[in-house]
């Protein structure tokens, strides 16, 4: 007869949250939902660049919540989790759940050519090896990434946040639309949520790993004298303002472009300024700067704090997480 396993077994009840420094505002939102004040920790950056952590309070059995995204500096905040996880582990914490809003490196999620590596498995083994007990993320690149982990992985979606704020707006007149094959899933629970028709573009991309110029190939469905909400999991460079253009020289108006990550890096911003985009709707699963915002007037942020706030109360009462999004009629496994 095999001895029953304890290692999911709640201690005590006592919940605590602590922050990295990647994005240190959300981790106050959460807390301030939930009632609760951020656990104390001081990190400190030594000056040949290694990360130091000390928890300033007894974590002993405590149920632990550690909010990091993985974004950029995307090397620095995954060392950054795995050092605080390895802290709280040895500090004998109860369960400690990684809250990882952004998993950098998703995209690195196959081998597309010869002799690469498979980074997205590589990091779920790292969070798994430093500590965590469990791992929660928002929209990740591809849905596979939950297989990659040994432990509970909570994957949940930004659409609940998003649509709410999308019905606010005329959608007389709207389209969904998505813009390659792997977002075509997403897509269509958009359409089904918001109760719109749904078109697809086919994108090719040159050079080793897609990493090349992007051609839009094919718009499969109408958009002519529509206007197109095109979703997506993440902006980072802002090539999806191919897609953009592409839909308004087949004759649809200017589009709204709804994702989830928010990076914005390079030449994003610029390119997003086109007149061929009329909205940008992000979340701040990511850090958004005033700046940006400034300089993009048409970017609008929401955020996630509500959702991920429920999510961890959930977690801590032992309740269904996916009951998060069945109450909104949204068929989303979690």
């Amino acid at each position: 007869m095999y001895a029953s396993s304890t290692s999911s077994v709640r201690p005590t009840q006592d919940l605590r949250i602590f922050s990295g420094r990647a994005h240190l505002g959300l981790a106050k939102e959460i807390a301030d939902i939930i009632g609760v004040e951020l656990s104390p920790r001081h990190l400190t950056t030594f000056p040949d660049s290694e990360t130091h952590v000390q928890i300033e309070e007894s974590v002993r059995g405590a149920d632990i919540f550690i909010i990091q995204p993985t974004c950029p500096p995307v090397n620095e905040n995954l060392m950054e989790l795995l050092v605080m996880l390895d802290a709280l582990r040895r500090a004998s914490a109860g369960p400690i759940t990684a809250v990882v809003p952004y998993y950098g490196y998703a995209r690195q999620d196959r081998k597309s050519t010869g002799r690469e590596p498979i980074t997205a498995k590589l990091v779920a083994d790292l969070i798994a090896h430093a500590g965590a007990s469990r791992v929660v993320s928002v929209d990740l690149h591809v849905a596979q990434i939950q297989g990659f982990f040994d432990i509970p992985m909570d994957h949940l979606t930004s659409m609940t946040t998003i649509a709410n704020h999308i019905q606010q707006s005329d959608l007389s007149n709207a389209v969904v639309v998505s813009p390659d094959v792997g977002r075509a899933k997403l897509a269509e629970k958009y359409a089904d949520v918001l109760d719109l028709p749904l078109a697809l573009m086919h994108k090719r991309r040159s050079g080793v790993g897609g990493s090349g110029a992007m051609e839009v190939v094919e718009i499969i469905g109408d958009v002519k004298g529509k206007t197109p909400l095109v979703v997506d999991d993440v902006i980072s460079g802002g090539s999806i303002i191919n897609q953009a253009r592409a839909l308004v020289e087949a004759g649809s108006n200017p589009v709204t472009l709804i994702v989830t990550h928010g990076i914005l890096v390079g030449k994003a911003l610029e390119r997003l300024a086109e007149d061929c985009v009329e909205r940008v709707i992000v979340t701040n699963t990511v850090p958004v700067p005033d700046e940006k915002r400034i300089k993009l007037p048409k970017l609008e942020v929401l955020s996630i704090a509500p959702l991920l706030a429920e999510v961890i109360q959930k977690v801590h009462n032992c309740e269904s997480v996916s009951s998060v999004f069945s109450k909104h009629r949204i068929d989303f496994p979690v």
